[in-house]
């Protein structure tokens, strides 16, 4: 295997205790107006402290421990291989202008994203007994002001968390500026018809993609192991079928094929170059989200549990005994191999694009002057409702059965994707719900009755079938997409300047180094390239302040989402500080147990009057330490 000792340094596998720090459980560490609890949870990893604040540790995971070396790669390629490797390559060429450009864009993307792992990968050996990576992160990484960061990110991360414009089938009308997820269930409905040569209504394509995503939905209901077992399934025909497109693309290119003039694209290749900077960057940005996906595993690191063998000494012989791996180092190497072979696969599948020859000439891009026969006007370019991979398989195979089969690879790719983003998102959404910031912490926490997140599953079926049938298409529709992108941004960038933080607070405490540390200059890079991120969208496209994927202003989902976070700042201020001082009460956490190993926090007004007894019975962290008849009845939950 791959690994990924390159882009850290190696700290000894030591336990987070030295001689000043006490890592037993129920052990606190206090530093400022912040105090530390340390736990240990049952996947293998180190002890860790966490702020107290945080959702309480599951020492043992609820959801069980199926996610083993195969399922990290998996998770993460069937999340980074959804339909962007199919349909993007023609919008970066668009804001590219050239092949050569092009090309290099995407060995770019690669290392961003790269830099972007090396900080996910610190967090988790700070934290690897907490599914639901960034949630943890910023919660851990900006505990004060207490609880804001837990408010924010947790409207972003329900209330926005749907999959709206991946149900919708017309992909023409989806602007280059939707996020590359809001295509999936999009081209899962439009290849479902296509495969059969029928041309559907809207509301066929709509109906069609509530059916998809209901059926994906109940699919990971009932069953965790099961859900994560098709998830890999389905993995492995994507990574296939992009290696089949990927050597076909090299047989064309050798002239073994009907195809003529292969390498024309290639002749010149910086020809055209752009020298529009929205064009440029938007690509950029195109690119780094197709990527978008190698920190899937993250979502459930506290379900991965990993046996290898250790030749020891037993009753006076040797012998093999199981030891459960260090999380973090399954999730180092099997994270970047899974990174590295979606890059070159992404680099295979362009080549063979730019290959076919002719078929560039249908694209949604400038016109390619080439020799191989006549080119289409911009109208027509723009009418195109094809993506790249279908005008491939049909340049190289004509309209034959291996071009359904091959549409039918590309809607299964595509409802693969919406499995990974599932099984990610609904650890996501349990953990924001842990937290104890949403109202009914029991429905967000519990995995009654079937072992899985069946609250957060609800949720974001509701919204996504809300949002694949409430907006109409056109204006209402792409800016509803377009505002998931910005505020998340903004938290990437957040979390990876935190990183600096945690380890500031890390050493201030006295522990020792985590079993991963990414070098300075891949989270430097990381920070910048967050930076482009939150920056890029304000550049005025070429068309001017109206020339965006709607008719008006094209920053304004933009303001849109600064305004979101600033009213959930606003909601903060209040909720934290003015109602209790006008209703003299306090806000406290509360854990709560639901059963098994669940557990939550639970947020609760304590009378003012009643605080000295409520702080001298619980711990930080809401946990109980003392006899609870002192403390007056009086309490109620705390709904946000």
């Amino acid at each position: 295997m791959v690994s990924f000792r390159g882009l850290s340094r190696k700290a000894p596998e030591v336990e987070i205790t030295t001689t000043s720090v006490d890592a037993t459980p129920g052990a606190v560490l206090i530093e400022g107006s912040l105090e530390f609890t340390v736990a240990k949870g049952g996947n293998g990893s180190l002890p860790s402290y966490q702020e107290a604040s945080g959702a309480p540790v599951e020492i043992n995971s609820p959801l069980g421990y199926f996610v083993g070396p195969v399922t990290v790669v998996f998770l993460n390629i069937s999340m980074m291989v959804g339909t962007g490797v199919y349909s993007t390559p023609a919008t970066v060429l668009k804001g590219t202008g050239s092949v050569g450009l092009a090309l290099l864009y995407w060995p770019l993307g690669f290392l961003i994203s790269v830099s972007s792992l090396t900080v996910y990968l610190e967090y988790a050996a700070y934290f690897p007994n907490r599914s639901g990576a960034e949630v943890v992160y910023l919660e851990q990484a900006f505990p004060r002001p207490l609880y804001f960061f837990p408010v924010a990110f947790a409207v972003q991360t329900v209330i926005l968390s749907f999959s709206s414009g991946n149900a919708i089938g017309e992909s023409h009308q989806v602007s280059y500026q939707v996020e590359w997820l809001t295509v999936q269930l999009e081209v899962l409905a439009e290849y479902l018809f296509r495969i059969n040569g029928h041309t559907p209504s809207a509301w066929e394509l709509k109906g069609t993609a509530v059916a998809g995503y209901t059926v994906a939905v109940l699919l990971l209901t009932f069953h965790t192991r099961a859900s994560l077992l098709l998830s890999n399934g389905i993995g492995i025909v994507k990574v296939i079928t992009l290696i089949f497109i990927g050597v076909t693309g090299l047989v064309v290119l050798g002239g073994s094929t009907s195809v003529q003039n292969s390498t024309t694209n290639f002749h010149n290749a910086f020809e055209g170059t752009t020298n529009s900077g929205y064009g440029v960057t938007n690509a950029l940005v195109k690119i780094i989200f197709s990527y978008n996906g190698y920190a899937n595993a993250f979502n459930v690191i506290n379900e991965v549990k990993v046996y290898t063998p250790m030749l020891t000494i037993k009753t006076h012989r040797l012998a093999f005994v199981d030891t459960v791996q260090n999380p973090v180092k399954t999730m180092r190497t099997n994270a970047f191999v899974s990174l590295l072979v979606v890059a070159i696969l992404y680099q295979l599948a362009n080549i063979a694009y730019f290959a076919a020859g002719r078929f560039c000439a249908h694209l949604e891009i400038a016109v390619v002057k080439a020799d191989f026969g006549p080119t289409v006007s911009k109208t027509e370019l723009q009418q195109s409702t094809q993506i790249a991979a279908s005008l491939f398989f049909q340049k190289v195979f004509g309209s034959s059965g291996a071009v359904r089969g091959l549409n039918f690879l590309i809607a299964l790719s595509a409802f693969g994707n919406l499995i990974a983003v599932l099984l990610g998102q609904s650890r996501m959404i349990r953990e924001c719900g842990r937290q104890g910031v949403l109202p009914f912490p029991r429905f967000w926490a519990s995995t009654r009755p079937f072992g899985t997140p069946l609250g957060p599953y609800i949720v974001k079926w509701a919204l996504t079938i809300l949002m694949i049938l409430a907006p109409p298409a056109g204006d209402a529709f792409n800016f509803i997409v377009d505002l998931q992108t910005y505020p998340a941004a903004i938290f990437s960038l957040f979390m990876a300047v935190g990183l600096y933080i945690v380890r500031y607070r890390r050493r201030k405490l006295g522990l020792a180094r985590a079993d991963f540390r990414a070098w300075d200059v891949s989270v430097i890079f990381n920070v910048a390239a967050n930076l482009f991120i939150v920056i890029m969208p304000w550049y005025p496209p070429a068309a001017g302040r109206d020339g965006g994927d709607v008719s008006f202003w094209y920053a304004t989902y933009v303001v849109v989402g600064i305004s979101i976070i600033a009213i959930c700042g606003i909601y903060y201020v209040a909720w934290m500080y003015v109602l209790p001082r006008l209703q003299s009460y306090r806000i406290r956490p509360e854990i709560l147990s639901l059963g098994g190993s669940a557990a939550t926090h639970r947020l609760v007004k304590v009378p003012a009057e009643e605080i000295g007894i409520w702080d001298s019975t619980h711990d930080a962290s809401g946990g109980i330490v003392a006899d609870r008849s002192e403390k007056k009845e009086g309490t109620e939950n705390l709904n946000v």
